[in-house]
């Protein structure tokens, strides 16, 4: 991730793709801070194994129905399988902070949509609110997590909280020491890519790509957008493009 910190190639293009996600909600995006992330899904990679799921479960120290990252199987017509993950969309135009009543949940200076669990109570109007159905209510006590751990707090939420909301947090504890976040770390076909705006650069721990050309070299779109969300994660479905393996 240090590449994403110093990279200025350009950073020109990142700065459009920047204020084009703002349109939604200027006062959202900081100018000051160090990073804007957002995410990359590359589909055509994307066999369906789970290992971002297990390994977002094991380092947020989660139960099993608890899928901050959850895998779709979709089959098409002709009977092929085709699988799409599914994350917190970290929306700039969030209905979820729109809606919370204690606001509980919040968008970082990053642009990544925190929940507050010593601020939730856990009425769960985020969760109906959410069209991306990305949010678990802890309906009981989390699964141990080793004594000593820093306190739960909204950028590393462990242990979870029984009876308020949680979410994929793009494991802000991580990328902030210049890790990368656990799932994309746990992907065997490296088909996640954790991306920064500010300097218009994604990695998947193997490669690193410019990240407006890398969407728009690849067709990339974003789920449901039509909803007026502006999510800040891209998928990308792929029309005939070479994958080099």
């Amino acid at each position: 991730l240090r590449t994403l910190a110093v990279a200025g190639v350009g950073a020109g293009l990142g700065e459009i793709l920047l204020a084009k996600l703002g349109e939604a909600s200027p006062a959202s995006v900081d100018p000051v801070a160090e990073h804007q992330w957002a995410f990359v899904i590359d589909l055509r990679r994307c066999d369906g194994c789970g290992g971002c799921t297990t390994a977002c479960q094991k380092e947020h120290y989660l139960s099993k129905e608890q899928e901050w990252i959850k895998i779709y199987k979709i089959t098409d017509p002709d009977g092929q399988d085709h699988f799409m993950p599914r994350l917190c969309m970290h929306c700039e135009n969030a209905p979820c902070f729109r809606v919370c009543p204690v606001s509980a949940t919040f968008m970082a200076a990053d642009g990544v949509v925190l929940v507050d669990q010593n601020k939730c109570i856990g009425c769960r109007m985020c969760m109906a609110a959410c069209p991306y159905e990305a949010r678990y209510f802890n309906w009981s006590e989390p699964p141990p997590a080793p004594k000593g751990l820093m306190p739960t707090m909204p950028e590393y939420p462990v242990p979870q909280v029984k009876g308020t909301v949680g979410k994929c947090i793009l494991c802000v504890h991580r990328t902030v020491v210049g890790k990368l976040p656990a799932c994309v770390e746990g992907c065997p076909m490296k088909a996640l890519y954790i991306a920064d705006m500010k300097t218009d650069v994604a990695t998947n721990g193997q490669e690193t790509v410019k990240l407006s050309q890398f969407l728009r070299d690849n067709d990339a779109i974003r789920y449901r957008e039509e909803l007026g969300t502006h999510p800040r994660v891209y998928y990308i479905l792929g029309h005939a493009q070479n994958l080099n393996f």
